[in-house]
Order: C-alpha cells, then sequence, then structure tokens
C-alpha cells in the first residue's frame, strides 16, 4: 500500500457512536481498519520501512483506535446480548459477526504499532482508556479460567455466532495482555497518571502474578498432551518444547530460574534486583492530596446510554439480521475488496489450516477462494455453513 493511501485512510478515521455501529459507514471504517493492520503486519514482518505506525503517530489518530476498541466492547458486552434475545429470525448473521470480529482486528493492529515508544506517547490522555480496556480484559480471562462462563438459552441461528465471540473474545483477551505490557515496557514516557493507575487503582503486578501462576493460555488437550495457545491458535506441544517460552510467557518473563534465564539473559540482573527487594523495608507511606487523570471514554458511552441497551438492539436488529439481498450484497462487495485473499495468503508464517478440522490444508473452495479444507469430506460437512458468505463473495466479486 503506498505511504499516499496510508494518509488518506488514516486521516479518514473518526469516533463512531454506539448507534452507528453496523451500519454503511462504520463498515468502510472497519474495512480501512482491516486493511491498515494487514500492511502494518506486512510491514513489521517484512523489515520495511512502517509507513502505518509513522502515520498514526504523526495524525494523533491512535486515540481513535482506543475509541474503537471500547466502543465494540461495550455494544458486545450490552447491546449484542439484548440481540439474542429479540424474537426475530435472522435473514443473516453475517453483518453481526463482522461487528464482532471488528473488536479483534482494532486490537490486533494496536498490539503492532504500541510495540514502539513513540505510538504509546502519541495516545496522549487516552492511553489510560487503553490501560483501563487492557485491565478488564485480563480479568475477564482470569475470571472465565476460574469460574467458567455462563450463557443463555439462545435460538440455533446464533448458537454458531456466540461461539465465534467466545473464541475471538479469548484471542482479544490474550493479546491485551501484550496492550498492558507495551504500556508497563513505555510507562516512564507517559503521564504519572498511567503509572498511579496501574499500581495504586489497578495493582497490576498482583493481577500478573495471577497469570504467571495459572496460565491460561495452556490447557490439557482431551488427550492429556499439553497445548499452548500461540499465534491465535490452540498447538500441542511436543515434551521436548515444553520448557520454551512462547511470546506470551517471554513478555510475562514467567518464573525466574536457570531454564528461563537461560533463553532470556537480560533477567539476570532483575533477579538481582528483585531479591533486593526481598529484603529491604518499604518507606512509610505520606498522605497527601493528589490530583489525577482519569479515563473517560467508557464511562461516556455508559453515561449517555444507560437503561437505552434494548432500544439501541431493536433499532439495529433490522440492519444487523435482516438486511435485504441488494444491501448486503453493497455490504460484501466492500468487504471482498478488503478481504484480498490472494494478498493476505503472501502474509501467512504457516500452511493454511482446514476450517472444520484443523489440520493442514490442500485445497480450498474453488468458487470464492475463501476457506481451506483438509479434503472433500470436510468441505462436503462444511458446506451448508458455508453456502451463503460463498454466494455472497461470488455474487460481489
Amino acid at each position: 500500500m503506498p505511504l499516499g493511501e496510508v494518509e488518506g485512510i488514516v486521516d479518514s478515521l473518526h469516533n463512531f457512536d454506539l448507534k452507528a455501529v453496523g451500519d454503511e459507514t462504520w463498515m468502510r471504517q472497519h474495512e480501512y481498519i482491516y486493511q491498515l493492520n494487514m500492511q502494518a503486519v506486512a510491514e513489521t514482518g517484512g523489515q520495511t520501512t512502517e509507513n502505518v505506525r509513522d502515520v498514526f503517530c504523526n495524525s494523533e489518530k491512535m486515540p481513535v483506535l482506543i475509541h474503537e476498541a471500547i466502543c465494540t466492547e461495550v455494544w458486545k458486552q450490552y447491546v449484542f446480548p439484548e440481540l439474542l434475545k429479540l424474537d426475530i429470525t435472522p435473514t443473516t448473521t453475517f453483518p453481526l459477526y463482522i461487528v464482532l470480529y471488528h473488536e479483534a482486528v482494532v486490537v490486533n493492529l494496536l498490539e503492532t504499532l504500541l510495540f514502539h515508544a513513540d505510538a504509546c506517547e502519541s495516545a496522549a490522555d487516552a492511553i489510560l482508556d487503553l490501560l483501563d480496556y487492557a485491565y478488564r480484559k485480563i480479568v475477564k480471562l482470569i475470571a472465565s479460567r476460574e469460574c467458567g462462563e455462563e450463557t443463555a438459552e439462545i435460538s440455533d441461528d446464533f448458537k454458531v455466532l456466540q461461539q465465534q465471540q467466545k473464541d475471538l473474545d479469548f484471542d482479544i483477551c490474550i493479546k491485551a495482555i501484550s496492550l498492558m505490557l507495551y504500556i508497563i515496557g513505555h510507562v516512564s514516557l507517559l503521564p504519572l497518571s498511567v503509572l498511579t493507575r496501574l499500581l495504586n487503582t489497578h495493582n497490576v503486578p498482583i493481577l500478573l502474578v495471577e497469570l504467571v501462576e495459572n496460565p491460561p493460555w495452556s490447557r490439557q488437550s482431551q488427550a492429556g498432551c499439553l497445548e499452548k495457545y500461540t499465534n491465535s491458535k490452540w498447538q500441542q506441544v511436543l515434551p521436548s518444547e515444553q520448557l520454551v517460552l512462547t511470546k506470551t510467557e517471554g513478555q510475562l518473563r514467567a518464573h525466574i530460574n536457570e531454564v528461563v534465564i537461560e533463553q532470556i539473559p537480560s533477567l539476570v540482573e532483575l533477579q538481582r534486583h528483585l531479591e533486593h527487594l526481598a529484603i529491604i523495608e518499604p518507606p512509610p507511606t505520606k498522605q497527601q492530596l493528589i490530583l489525577e487523570q482519569v479515563p473517560e471514554m467508557r464511562s461516556s458511552l455508559m453515561q449517555q446510554y444507560k437503561s437505552k441497551w434494548r432500544t439501541l438492539a431493536e433499532q439495529q436488529a433490522a440492519l444487523l439480521l435482516q438486511q435485504s439481498q441488494q444491501d448486503l450484497l453493497k455490504c460484501s462487495r466492500g468487504l471482498a475488496s478488503a478481504y484480498n485473499i490472494d494478498a493476505m495468503e503472501g502474509m501467512l508464517a504457516d500452511a493454511p489450516k482446514c476450517v472444520v478440522c484443523g489440520s493442514e490444508a490442500r485445497k480450498r473452495c474453488s468458487r470464492c477462494r475463501n476457506e481451506w479444507y483438509c479434503g472433500r469430506e470436510c468441505q462436503v460437512k462444511h458446506w451448508r455453513k458455508h453456502k451463503l458468505a460463498c454466494d455472497l463473495m461470488i455474487t460481489a466479486t
């Protein structure tokens, strides 16, 4: 993507209100953010000039991305459940899935950009909103592991969609760990209120200890094998590789022992510092008046739409669940252009996986060329679910 195109797209980004989620202009911004996300990933992996990062930092548009993540989070928490309760038979759930997927796209772009200190600085006061956002996601990740998640009775039309939401939410929560750690890593460049909120308001160090002690990115499969969540999917870990750190474990430093220090030698100094802290007395606390900044994005949305979630869901039901064939085709054309399959293939680090069983795929749908399969058996099994999306992609192109 040329630099001029990146600048034009970033300049067009703006904050959306909750009631606009899913409409035509919102969908167009989703397409733009998706394209920027894929471009940012390609620039990072290709060791080329990171135009997306530079443009975001210079245009002061980082707060818009943060607002997009929080706005979608609020929508999913309060409006989406009300939509599921409506006595409506959906003609399609495709637009609804795009809204659910939007948060994952935004968070992935934020994760790519905020690795760099200048991107964190360019977020300005909105970094507090992102800090709270990441904190909520990490708490949700820990709570869902300890208590499980309650699911309400819903119609068959929404069961697949609800499972997709669950999978997307888990991936978002894992990426929120990276967001939190990037903020911590660049805290010396950020407002003092960020450090106050990290230590006093949320006590983030204790939260991270819980993640290290009970890592949600590790699990035992039904066959009794160890699996770890890496590169947005669960992968089996061979016995010889069980002590190898994943990206998330490396960021958290995990338990500092000889095996970890061998993989991350820079932790030697940290280990000495922690041993020193363990034997000194903490300084006495001082009582004094403290003024600090507070995040505003989520509280503003909550205040504006308090007790209006049902009304908002009813207003958006026709747009998200009962689109006409003509409107659906129009939406699909824009998404087909943004989701350039051939361009994305060049960015894949691993071979494509079968959408049904997860094994290595050798074939893909010959009509839309979008879904991958290991063989004909899985393709036939998936056709009933894939048919509508396949028809839309063919018509759109």
